[in-house]
Formats: structure tokens, C-alpha cells, sequence
């Protein structure tokens, strides 16, 4: 049976088209997913994000348990409310999951993880937890909300309380803030900006509805899922999997190496990998003519001994073309071909970001 978040009456409410997402009942669009798309990229629009996975990290040996646990280094985190974003790796380097961690405090740490990726992370949590006696909380409390566009901020602050717009507005990007039993992060996953707010369950509809009465319209995972390709970020189980180390899904640089002597689960793998050469690469791709490209298509580099695949792509309503994100041999040019439905296309390669802050890069 699928699962359903505290926002779910309000998505029925506001018309949304209800999809199965990871074992939940979630809105694909509440009418026009490129409509929602651009709401985001010129004004403001939120989303429930209520399925996320908000982990508490308490007591015990907190710092030390997460600099062996995540590939990037939480030591640099020395500010309150600074975040982190990190993969999670097996021993094997693979990517058991990427998610964002906030130092709150030495004896606190919030951690968010994904819905898909839910009893898997908590395992492996729990695992590891005991060795540094830190103690592990899943808030599921806590419904979440993510407001995100150029005018988010502002149209958030006309309805928010007003001691969570003290605690929000001073927030630097990729920080947090708490204010009691509310959470404020000056994070997102549109390349946009804006806030994810954390509020307990019981207060979630009350919020949705104030945003909907200012102007931030409700979009589904359709347009998530364009705005963050066109922003370059992973999606877990395609960009990244626990096949693939974080070095060949285009995120090198989450992995902090130095100091040499902290230990974390899957260093040596990727150090081996390191001193080898690694031999592929992730790379934006913008097709050249009419088409949509695809997951799973393939890719050919002039030259290379092995063949590349697309690992996402949508046709992209800021650019107006068909874009995507690739893992391809490393001696990619800048050009290649795609192959689509039996015809070998050319496609630009470019870096793996195409729209930021709401302009082409």
C-alpha cells in the first residue's frame, strides 16, 4: 500500500494529478507541469517534500560518527546552522544515498535523507550509530515544505510566524535556522532560491494554504524534476546508484580526502579508483535538432573504446531544447551522438549545469 503525507487532502484539494513516487501518493502536476515549471523559475511555487526523511543525530560522538560515515568532512562545519551536502557510501564506494546534514550544535546535527532510500539509510545508520554512542531520532513529526523561486523568501515572510522570520531572515544560502519546534533551511533542489521549512505535522495544511493565499503556487514532481536537471543536480537511482562511485556521477568534489588520516567507509575504493584513473565522467548534453532525450539512451564519443548512457534527461522549458545529464568516457570532446529510436543524433557537450538562479549558464 503506498503511503501518504499530511498534505495529502490538500493535494486532492488543489486539483493535483496523484502518482505512485518510492511507495507514496504524490502530485505530478496540479494541471500544467511547464506552467509550474516556470512559476518557480520567474515567481515562487512549493512543493510537499513531506516524504523526505529528517533524522535528529544526539549525544555521544556526533562529529566523529558522521566524518567516517559520510564521504565529505563535517568538520567543515564550525558555524551554527551551516549545511552540508554529502553521499553516503558502502564499502564498496558505491552511493547508498546523497543528502544534506546541518551542524546545529556539537551535540546536535540534522540530517535529510531521501524517501526512496528510506529503510536502507535508516539501517545503515543504526548500524554504524552504536560505535560512537550517538543516539538516532527519525522526525516523523515533521511534515516539510519547500518554497523555492526568485520571490520565495519574500512571499514566505508574509506568512510565516513571526519569530521563524527572525530566525530565517539572516540565513546566509546553505544554512539553517531553528525556531522551536520549526526548522527553517535556505536550501533547495530547483536551483533556485528559497527555504525548506520543517514545521510539525499538524501545522502543515494551515501553511500550505496561507502560501497558496499569497501567490507561492503548489507544483508537483514533474516540474522537481525539470528544474533540478536543468540546475545539474543528481537524482538518486539515476545520476548516482550504489553501483556507481561519486567519482564518475560528477561529484568529485563531495568527497573531502584531506586530512589523509580520517577513515570512512569507502575511501580506499575510491582511492584505488583515483590512483587507476577514473575512466568516465558526468556531462551535461544539449541535443542538436528535434528529439527528447532520455534515460538509458545511449551515447557514442568519437574515439572512445566504450559507449556512454544518458542518466537523465527532460526537454527543458527554460531553454526551450532537449537537455541532459550523461555518464560518458572521460575523453569526451565537445561533441557527441545519442542514439535515439534507431538514428544517431549530435548533441553539445557542455558542463553539467544549464540553469541557475533562473538564467541559462
Amino acid at each position: 500500500m503506498s503511503n501518504k503525507t499530511v498534505l495529502f487532502d490538500k493535494h486532492v484539494e488543489y486539483n493535483g494529478k496523484i502518482v505512485d513516487f518510492a511507495g507514496w501518493e504524490m502530485p505530478v502536476n496540479y494541471g500544467s507541469q511547464i506552467d509550474e515549471h516556470h512559476q518557480v523559475r520567474t515567481d515562487a511555487g512549493m512543493f510537499d517534500v513531506s516524504h523526505m526523511v529528517i533524522v535528529d543525530l544526539r549525544e555521544g560522538d556526533i562529529k566523529g560518527f558522521l566524518q567516517y560515515l559520510l564521504a565529505n568532512d563535517v568538520a567543515k562545519l564550525t558555524e551554527s546552522g551551516r549545511a552540508l551536502y554529502s553521499c553516503m557510501l558502502n564499502e564498496n564506494g558505491g552511493v547508498i544515498d546523497d543528502l544534506i546534514v546541518y551542524y546545529m550544535s556539537d551535540d546536535w546535527y540534522r540530517v535529510v535523507v531521501n524517501a526512496g532510500t528510506r529503510d536502507k539509510d535508516l539501517a545503515w545508520i543504526n548500524k554504524h550509530a552504536p560505535a560512537f554512542n550517538v543516539a538516532v531520532k527519525e522526525r516523523d513529526d515533521l511534515a516539510m515544505i519547500a518554497v523555492q523561486g526568485p520571490n520565495a523568501r519574500v512571499k514566505a515572510f508574509e506568512v510565516l510566524p513571526v519569530d521563524v522570520v527572525e530566525a530565517a531572515t539572516p540565513l546566509k544560502r546553505f544554512f539553517g535556522g531553528d525556531c522551536g519546534d520549526w526548522f527553517v533551511g535556505r536550501t533547495g533542489y530547483t536551483g533556485e532560491d528559497g527555504f525548506e521549512i520543517m514545521l510539525p505535522s499538524s501545522e502543515a495544511a494551515a501553511l500550505w494554504d496561507k502560501l497558496a493565499g499569497v501567490g507561492v503556487k503548489p507544483c508537483g514532481l514533474g516540474a522537481r524534476d525539470t528544474l533540478r536537471l536543468e540546475a545539474g543536480m543528481n537524482l538518486y537511482g539515476n545520476d548516482m546508484t550504489e553501483e556507481t562511485s561519486p567519482l564518475i556521477s560528477g561529484l568529485g568534489w563531495t568527497i573531502a580526502m584531506k586530512p589523509e588520516d580520517r577513515d570512512f567507509i569507502g575511501r580506499g575504493v575510491l582511492e584505488k579508483e583515483k590512483a587507476e584513473g577514473v575512466k568516465q565522467k558526468i556531462v551535461g548534453l544539449i541535443l542538436e535538432g528535434r528529439g527528447v532525450l532520455r534515460g538509458h539512451q545511449k551515447v557514442i564519443v568519437a574515439g572512445a573504446a566504450s559507449d556512454g548512457e544518458i542518466t537523465s534527461g527532460t526537454f527543458s522549458p527554460s531553454l526551450q531544447k532537449s537537455i541532459a545529464l550523461a555518464r560518458v568516457p572521460v575523453e569526451v570532446g565537445d561533441t557527441c551522438q545519442v542514439e535515439i529510436r534507431g538514428k544517431l543524433l549530435n548533441a553539445a557537450v557542455v558542463k553539467p549545469v544549464f540553469v541557475r538562479d533562473g538564467q541559462p549558464v
